[in-house]
């Protein structure tokens, strides 16, 4: 695929979208925000996500950063993310050298990410940035994880059935008590990452990281949030052989954390 022309973000900044702050929280008195995207070839819509992100953010508290993991791309995402770099220094951007994979990139950002609270979606645009705030309002002191939830699926219909499988099987197999497991679009405590390690690479890493902090007694809530269909580039997950590397891996994890219950991270203190 051509690079897209960086004359893209150029128009993007002159199109950005006004976001108006709906919680009860003054923007000066409320808590640090880190915003991350992983992106891997999201050159096409890496420039919009990010955009938005500050619109949003900005609205939300005076205090926040955005940080995109560049995972190896090929296409035209390190130019853009070069661009825009220049433009806001609010933003920070962490390359890595080769594609290290979703779970590496996630990892990534949660260790870079210096705020209070954190918040990480996907770069290629099928959920969108200012639905952030549903989560910001979910957000209290008893609370400390918000999960968004996709009202419906707008993915081909073959992704729709693989994803539902996916999804009723690790439910089953973990217990998870959230409804939707598979949508990244959460926003997080940054202590959580205090008392949980995340070790995977690869997309299972969301499982990991849900199963890992249900098992240290956090809080979580839910909101439904719109899901989006591709506008560009395709997903790096559906594929046979990276479904069947997900299934081994899946089952890895199940193993270490149900069979042999070894998912037990420092107690969160009450």
């Amino acid at each position: 695929m051509d690079k897209p022309p960086l004359w893209n973000v150029t128009t993007l900044l002159s199109n950005e979208t006004t976001v108006m702050n709906t919680s009860n929280t003054p923007a000066h008195s409320a808590p640090s925000l880190s915003v991350f995207f992983p992106a891997y070839n999201d050159g096409a819509t890496i420039a919009s996500m990010v955009i938005t992100a500050i619109t949003t953010a900005k609205a939300l508290t005076n205090d926040y950063e955005i940080l995109v993991v560049n995972d190896g791309s090929s296409d035209a995402t390190r130019d853009v993310l070069g661009e825009l770099s220049h433009r806001y220094p609010e933003l920070r951007v962490v390359h890595h050298p080769t594609n290290r994979g979703y779970g590496a990139a996630l990892r990534t950002g949660f260790t870079e990410a210096s705020k209070s609270l954190v918040f990480y979606t996907d770069g290629d645009a099928q959920y969108d940035p200012r639905e952030m705030q549903l989560l910001w309002n979910e957000i209290t002191p008893d609370i400390d994880l918000v999960n968004g939830y996709k009202i419906s699926r707008s993915d081909p219909f073959h992704r729709i059935i693989i994803g539902r499988i996916y999804h009723h099987t690790v439910k089953m197999l973990f217990s998870l008590p959230l409804r939707d497991v598979d949508c990244d679009f959460r926003l997080i405590r940054r202590t959580v990452f205090d008392h949980i390690t995340l070790e995977k690479n690869s997309g299972v890493i969301c499982v990991e990281m849900i199963q890992k902090i249900h098992a240290a007694g956090f809080r979580c809530a839910e909101v439904p949030v719109h899901h989006y269909h591709r506008a560009a580039g395709k997903s790096q997950f559906f594929n046979f052989p990276r479904i069947a590397r997900t299934l081994i891996d899946l089952s890895l994890l199940w193993y270490q954390l149900v069979w042999k219950h070894t998912d037990k991270p420092g107690a969160k203190q009450q």
